[in-house]
């Protein structure tokens, strides 16, 4: 739910949030059929792996603080959040399978989200969406979290490129800053600098 008085003020106008949907379709469109090739050898090695699902879908909240399930290759073992607490993404995590490490290092296993912006769940620049869970701890230290609801959360953003993985509060707090800020600048032309600057660090090994 979006806090009636918006402090927050989405810097982009309407014909800039329709020319951003109609790029986040046509790219995630050509870029599934482009990358179909990736997508059959991936889906073969985590077959081959055999050890649960190849696809990951998890709850997460998105535009107007509505639920959608996101997609992953699943890079963890079934036995991850056995005890039910939701865990923190890592760099380096134990129950990385194989594959997985590798999938998760260049990012490899956000391909499946494609599908997500397609369909309308995401975008490809915007805020990461999190699980309720952390959303919960998030706003009991800062309720502006909720203003990031009036926009569709993104598979990158300029908080991924320079906060990294968010595995504490702390740094759950700084990309909350940075997505606000995001929200007020944001524009067609920042939105392709930061496509163009993941693609980049991504092209170049960097573990964003």
């Amino acid at each position: 739910m979006i806090p009636s008085e918006n402090k927050f003020v989405d810097g982009m106008n309407g014909a800039e949030r329709l020319v951003k949907r109609a790029f986040d379709i046509a790219a995630s469109f050509c870029g599934m059929i482009v990358l179909s090739p990736a997508y059959l050898y991936i889906y073969l090695r985590l077959r081959h792996q055999g050890d649960g699902p190849v696809i990951f879908r998890q709850e997460r909240i998105g535009l107007g603080g509505r639920p959608f399930q996101i997609l992953k290759y699943r890079t963890m073992r079934m036995d991850s959040e056995k005890d039910g607490v939701p865990q923190l993404a890592e760099k380096c995590d134990d129950h990385l399978t194989p594959v997985g490490k590798f999938l998760r290092e260049h990012h490899f296993d956000e391909l499946p989200q494609l599908w997500n912006v397609l369909v309308g769940d995401m975008s490809f620049v915007g805020p990461r969406p999190e699980r309720k869970y952390f959303i919960d701890q998030i706003m009991k230290e800062n309720p502006d979290y909720e203003y990031l609801y009036q926009i569709r959360p993104g598979i990158t953003s300029m908080a991924t490129i320079y906060n990294g993985y968010t595995d504490t509060m702390e740094k759950m707090l700084i990309r909350l800053q940075m997505d606000l800020e995001y929200l007020q600048k944001r524009s067609l032309w920042l939105d392709l600098k930061i496509i163009l600057t993941t693609v980049r660090l991504i092209g170049y090994g960097k573990k964003i």
